[in-house]
Protein backbone atom coordinates (compact mmCIF):
# COMPACT_ATOMS: atom_id res chain seq x y z
CA UNK A 1 0.00 0.00 0.00
CA UNK A 2 2.84 2.37 0.91
CA UNK A 3 4.50 1.71 -2.49
CA UNK A 4 1.28 2.58 -4.30
CA UNK A 5 0.91 5.86 -2.41
CA UNK A 6 4.60 6.78 -2.94
CA UNK A 7 4.36 5.85 -6.62
CA UNK A 8 1.24 7.96 -7.06
CA UNK A 9 2.84 10.94 -5.30
CA UNK A 10 5.96 10.61 -7.49
CA UNK A 11 3.84 10.50 -10.65
CA UNK A 12 1.89 13.61 -9.59
CA UNK A 13 5.14 15.42 -8.80
CA UNK A 14 6.63 14.52 -12.20
CA UNK A 15 3.53 15.62 -14.07
CA UNK A 16 3.23 18.88 -12.17
CA UNK A 17 6.90 19.76 -12.82
CA UNK A 18 6.72 19.25 -16.57
CA UNK A 19 7.28 22.60 -18.31
CA UNK A 20 4.34 23.92 -20.26
CA UNK A 21 4.80 24.07 -24.01
CA UNK A 22 3.06 26.23 -26.56
CA UNK A 23 2.05 24.99 -29.98
CA UNK A 24 3.22 28.27 -31.51
CA UNK A 25 5.64 30.94 -30.46
CA UNK A 26 4.02 34.11 -29.16
CA UNK A 27 7.03 36.32 -29.88
CA UNK A 28 5.58 38.83 -32.30
CA UNK A 29 7.14 39.89 -35.61
CA UNK A 30 6.26 43.60 -35.38
CA UNK A 31 7.57 44.45 -38.87
CA UNK A 32 5.40 41.82 -40.60
CA UNK A 33 2.36 42.76 -38.53
CA UNK A 34 2.57 46.48 -39.26
CA UNK A 35 3.00 45.71 -42.97
CA UNK A 36 -0.45 44.11 -43.22
CA UNK A 37 -2.30 46.79 -41.30
CA UNK A 38 -5.35 47.93 -43.24
CA UNK A 39 -8.03 46.56 -45.55
CA UNK A 40 -7.39 43.53 -47.73
CA UNK A 41 -9.31 41.30 -50.13
CA UNK A 42 -8.67 37.64 -50.92
CA UNK A 43 -8.37 37.67 -54.69
CA UNK A 44 -7.64 33.99 -55.23
CA UNK A 45 -7.70 30.69 -53.37
CA UNK A 46 -5.51 28.01 -54.91
CA UNK A 47 -4.34 24.53 -54.02
CA UNK A 48 -0.80 23.21 -54.20
CA UNK A 49 -0.39 19.46 -54.16
CA UNK A 50 -3.94 18.56 -55.19
CA UNK A 51 -5.85 20.80 -57.59
CA UNK A 52 -9.14 18.91 -57.29
CA UNK A 53 -10.41 19.15 -53.76
CA UNK A 54 -13.04 20.74 -51.62
CA UNK A 55 -11.91 22.32 -48.36
CA UNK A 56 -14.01 24.02 -45.70
CA UNK A 57 -11.87 26.96 -44.62
CA UNK A 58 -11.84 28.10 -40.99
CA UNK A 59 -14.89 25.90 -40.29
CA UNK A 60 -16.99 28.56 -42.05
CA UNK A 61 -17.48 27.81 -45.76
CA UNK A 62 -15.95 26.25 -48.86
CA UNK A 63 -12.51 27.72 -49.49
CA UNK A 64 -13.62 29.18 -52.84
CA UNK A 65 -16.26 31.23 -50.95
CA UNK A 66 -13.37 33.19 -49.46
CA UNK A 67 -12.48 34.68 -52.87
CA UNK A 68 -13.61 38.29 -52.68
CA UNK A 69 -13.81 38.26 -48.87
CA UNK A 70 -12.76 41.47 -47.13
CA UNK A 71 -10.42 41.46 -44.14
CA UNK A 72 -9.40 44.34 -41.88
CA UNK A 73 -6.23 43.96 -39.82
CA UNK A 74 -5.49 46.39 -36.98
CA UNK A 75 -1.86 45.84 -35.98
CA UNK A 76 -1.76 47.80 -32.73
CA UNK A 77 -4.55 45.82 -31.08
CA UNK A 78 -4.20 42.56 -33.06
CA UNK A 79 -7.89 42.71 -33.85
CA UNK A 80 -9.85 42.94 -37.05
CA UNK A 81 -12.80 41.66 -39.03
CA UNK A 82 -13.56 39.31 -41.88
CA UNK A 83 -16.56 39.46 -44.22
CA UNK A 84 -17.71 36.90 -46.79
CA UNK A 85 -20.35 38.03 -49.28
CA UNK A 86 -19.81 36.00 -52.44
CA UNK A 87 -22.94 35.09 -54.40
CA UNK A 88 -23.90 31.45 -53.89
CA UNK A 89 -22.04 31.25 -50.58
CA UNK A 90 -23.19 31.83 -47.02
CA UNK A 91 -22.92 35.42 -45.85
CA UNK A 92 -20.60 35.56 -42.88
CA UNK A 93 -19.01 38.28 -40.78
CA UNK A 94 -16.94 37.99 -37.63
CA UNK A 95 -14.46 39.89 -35.51
CA UNK A 96 -11.01 38.26 -35.34
CA UNK A 97 -7.81 38.43 -33.34
CA UNK A 98 -4.48 37.65 -34.94
CA UNK A 99 -0.72 38.01 -34.73
CA UNK A 100 2.38 37.02 -36.70
CA UNK A 101 5.12 35.33 -34.74
CA UNK A 102 8.88 35.34 -35.37
CA UNK A 103 8.62 31.97 -37.17
CA UNK A 104 6.40 33.46 -39.89
CA UNK A 105 3.23 31.88 -38.55
CA UNK A 106 -0.02 33.80 -38.77
CA UNK A 107 -2.11 32.88 -35.73
CA UNK A 108 -5.84 33.57 -36.14
CA UNK A 109 -8.89 33.29 -33.87
CA UNK A 110 -12.37 33.79 -35.28
CA UNK A 111 -14.42 35.22 -32.45
CA UNK A 112 -18.05 35.02 -33.65
CA UNK A 113 -18.84 37.86 -31.22
CA UNK A 114 -17.29 36.00 -28.26
CA UNK A 115 -14.49 37.40 -26.13
CA UNK A 116 -11.04 36.38 -27.36
CA UNK A 117 -10.10 34.82 -24.03
CA UNK A 118 -13.09 32.45 -24.21
CA UNK A 119 -12.23 31.19 -27.72
CA UNK A 120 -9.89 28.25 -27.21
CA UNK A 121 -9.28 27.15 -30.79
CA UNK A 122 -7.78 28.95 -33.73
CA UNK A 123 -5.75 28.52 -36.87
CA UNK A 124 -2.03 28.65 -37.59
CA UNK A 125 -1.08 29.49 -41.17
CA UNK A 126 2.23 30.36 -42.79
CA UNK A 127 2.64 33.89 -44.14
CA UNK A 128 4.43 34.03 -47.51
CA UNK A 129 5.44 36.41 -50.31
CA UNK A 130 4.67 39.52 -48.27
CA UNK A 131 4.98 42.90 -50.03
CA UNK A 132 3.43 46.27 -49.28
CA UNK A 133 0.42 45.43 -51.52
CA UNK A 134 0.03 41.67 -51.22
CA UNK A 135 0.73 38.59 -49.16
CA UNK A 136 -0.31 34.97 -48.96
CA UNK A 137 -1.56 32.84 -46.10
CA UNK A 138 -0.81 29.15 -46.59
CA UNK A 139 -2.78 26.48 -44.75
CA UNK A 140 -1.56 22.87 -44.79
CA UNK A 141 -4.40 20.34 -45.03
CA UNK A 142 -4.45 16.55 -45.23
CA UNK A 143 -6.29 14.91 -48.11
CA UNK A 144 -6.32 11.24 -47.21
CA UNK A 145 -2.64 10.48 -46.54
CA UNK A 146 -1.34 13.34 -48.68
CA UNK A 147 -0.61 16.91 -47.58
CA UNK A 148 -1.70 19.84 -49.71
CA UNK A 149 -1.49 23.60 -49.27
CA UNK A 150 -4.42 25.98 -49.54
CA UNK A 151 -3.04 29.38 -50.57
CA UNK A 152 -5.07 32.53 -49.86
CA UNK A 153 -3.84 35.46 -51.98
CA UNK A 154 -4.48 38.83 -50.27
CA UNK A 155 -4.37 42.17 -52.13
CA UNK A 156 -4.52 45.55 -50.40
CA UNK A 157 -7.40 47.71 -51.58
CA UNK A 158 -7.27 50.84 -49.42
Amino acid sequence: MRKIILGTMFAILCISCKPSQSVTSTKIDDKSQVAIKGDWKITKVSFVGDEVMKVTSFDVADSKCFEGSVWRFISMSNKGTMLLAQKGCPEYSSPITWFINKEGQFVLKILDNAKAKTVTNGYVLRIANQTSNSFQLVDKVMIGKNAADVVYQFEKFK
